[in-house]
């Protein structure tokens, strides 16, 4: 018995073996749902990654879904971190965007540009840190505050796009009139996108593994998330490192709304978030709240979500299936991580009854 435990933990322990069984299991879920329903599951995976990754256009249409992603889940890896749950990713996106299209409707010159980035992280930084103030300041809960501001946040978007910035004579869900054209970011190349945004995600990368595993400040966010009691023992203030990493969490969610303003949707409507925060809730989940993973899981998503437009086309299966996936990953990783957990515990038992 003590053997077999052993085994099971080296197995559990071993990132690539377990990341194998949690793909594996996926696949052979999945595929197994599809031949009951009379459906290829072959054709439907080729079909995904076809969809994805089969020419150029397609991928750039990968990488739009990725920059956002991207962006947001590197913003969570601070919350993640000091054990904050960041549900209001969602308005901070939401904040982001509105921040970036007050300014290019304010300034028709090149100086909107820097002032609408600017922007876009200073607002979605906003909302993150009214986040924070109410935990810290009144107690509630980060959850519940973020689900509050998501409200606040889209209920303001709908008011703005149906009230004072609606297109003249019209009131629509397609959102307001465009930005202008030299505001768009430049969709040159085979992927027919922006090195602006590419290069920005990569800085942003670098940045936040530097400051995350190389500094005193990360040492800090891991320590104020492992124990904040003995945090302050130590001259730590918990209550700092938590309104920064919300703050640095917004306002990258800023920026992806930003992004999604002129690089995607070149103007504001009522869905700009797209629901990336959330998704990226999922992502850091499975990078085990390690930024080096995010963006490797981050592509991974973005391939299922956009590889999945095809399948209605071809198969007349309906293009949710993406987010069946997703959420199974997640699913199956989270029984592999419990099953590690419990080996470890029974190796701890028999530990303590040998010494006994």
């Amino acid at each position: 018995m003590t053997l077999s435990v052993s085994r099971v933990s080296r197995f559990l322990n071993s990132p690539g073996l377990s990341l194998c069984l949690v793909v594996f299991s996926v696949i052979a879920f999945v595929s197994a749902v599809l031949a009951l329903s009379g459906v290829a599951p072959l054709e439907t995976f080729r079909l995904l990654v076809q969809g994805s990754l089969g020419s150029s256009v397609y991928l750039g249409h990968v990488l739009k879904t990725f920059i956002p992603l991207t962006l947001c889940s590197m913003g969570l890896v601070y919350t993640f971190r000091i054990g904050l749950w960041n549900i209001g990713i969602e308005g901070q996106i939401i904040a982001g965007a509105l921040g970036g299209f007050a300014f290019f409707r304010l300034f028709d010159t090149w100086i909107a540009f820097p002032l609408a980035l600017a922007g876009s992280f200073v607002a979605g930084a906003f909302l993150a840190l009214m986040s924070g103030l109410l935990k810290t300041r009144f107690g509630v809960h980060e959850i519940f505050a973020g689900l509050g501001l998501n409200f606040v946040a889209q209920g303001f978007t709908l008011w703005l796009i149906f009230g004072p910035w609606k297109r003249p004579g019209i009131a629509s869900m397609s959102g307001t009139d465009p930005i202008a054209d030299v505001f768009f970011l430049s969709e040159k190349g085979p992927f027919a996108l922006s090195t602006f945004a590419i290069v920005l995600v990569v800085v942003v990368f670098f940045l936040s593994w530097v400051l995350i595993r190389q500094t005193l400040i990360g040492l800090k966010l891991h320590a104020s998330g492992t124990n904040p009691t003995a945090s302050r023992l130590l001259g730590l203030r918990p209550s700092l490192s938590l309104l920064f990493a919300l703050t640095v969490c917004g306002g990258l969610a800023g920026l992806a709304g930003f992004f999604q303003v002129t690089g995607v949707y070149h103007r504001l409507i009522p869905s700009i978030s797209s629901g990336y925060g959330y998704l990226a809730i999922l992502v850091v989940l499975l990078s085990r709240y390690d930024i080096r993973f995010v963006p490797l899981i981050s592509f991974f998503f973005s391939c299922l979500n956009v590889g999945s437009i095809q399948l209605p086309m071809i198969l007349q299966i309906d293009s949710s299936l993406s987010g069946v996936i997703q959420g199974l990953v997640v699913l199956f990783f989270l029984l592999v991580k419990s099953m590690k957990d419990r080996s470890v515990q029974n190796q701890v038992s028999n530990r303590e009854v040998s010494d006994e």
